[in-house]
């Protein structure tokens, strides 16, 4: 398997369906799930659901859950620095799809997951996507990830007008220091911390900073969770 063949990678569980992914204390214990969103007895929306607690949150070790055809499964990557949340918040999701304007791809975002690709992407995205999202850092950095946000900013700005979440999520964008928001609209972009730095002209641990900052204020326990908010509340246009 590809993942295996990676030194600093290891499969640590693999299951059939959402529902035995959920049931899976492995999967549960993994740094980074592969998700497949179309799954038999319960689809990938509603495993992320129940696999990512509503909370937020540590460097370390990392697993990752990976999914080929109907089934999610779970691996590890060695540990890297990054925004990780603790234990308590559950593994990071990548969701895998077959076309990039999937609207189910844009619900399982909103349950938690932490970006998504094609299932035809190239091995070394594939790689570089399991890396990136157990590193917390730009993790909205494949293009099919943003191109979906684009296509469906308007609809989420319009469900953001109607739902309950409309006064804590503007309370929370309004919280945000001037800086801050310039942040969030270049991770919005999709810039990493480096890019950030450099277009700033601050230093990475400076960025560090005021991106673990905005993540906090805006209660998300990632990159892609703060720029769902940037768009919902219209911080960040198509």
């Amino acid at each position: 398997m590809l993942l295996n063949s990676q030194p600093d990678l290891t499969v640590v569980a693999e299951a059939s369906n959402g529902r035995d992914a959920v049931a899976s204390p492995a999967v549960r214990g993994a740094d980074v799930v592969l998700m497949d969103i179309r799954m038999p007895q319960m689809d990938g929306i509603s495993a992320t659901r129940a696999l990512i607690p509503q909370a937020q949150g540590d460097d370390g070790p990392a697993s990752a859950g990976s999914g080929a055809g109907p089934a999610p499964g779970a691996l590890h990557p060695a540990g890297s620095g990054g925004e990780l949340p603790d234990a308590t918040v559950g593994p990071r999701v990548v969701v895998l799809t077959t076309f990039d304007l999937d609207e189910y791809a844009l619900e399982a975002i909103e349950a938690g997951a932490s970006g998504f690709l094609l299932k035809d992407a190239p091995p070394e995205e594939l790689l570089a996507a399991v890396r990136t999202v157990h590193r917390g850092d730009a993790v909205i950095a494949p293009s099919t990830t943003r191109r979906l946000l684009d296509h469906m900013a308007p609809t989420l700005r319009r469900d953001h007008a109607a739902d309950q979440r409309w006064e804590r999520e503007s309370a929370a964008v309004d919280s945000l220091t001037p800086r801050e928001r310039e942040v969030l609209g270049l991770m919005a972009r999709g810039d990493s911390n480096q890019e950030i730095a450099a277009g700033l002209f601050l230093s990475e641990a400076t960025v560090k900073t005021h991106v673990g900052r905005v993540l906090a204020k805006l209660g998300a326990r990632d990159r892609v969770q703060a720029v769902v908010t940037a768009y919902r509340t219209g911080i960040a246009q198509p």
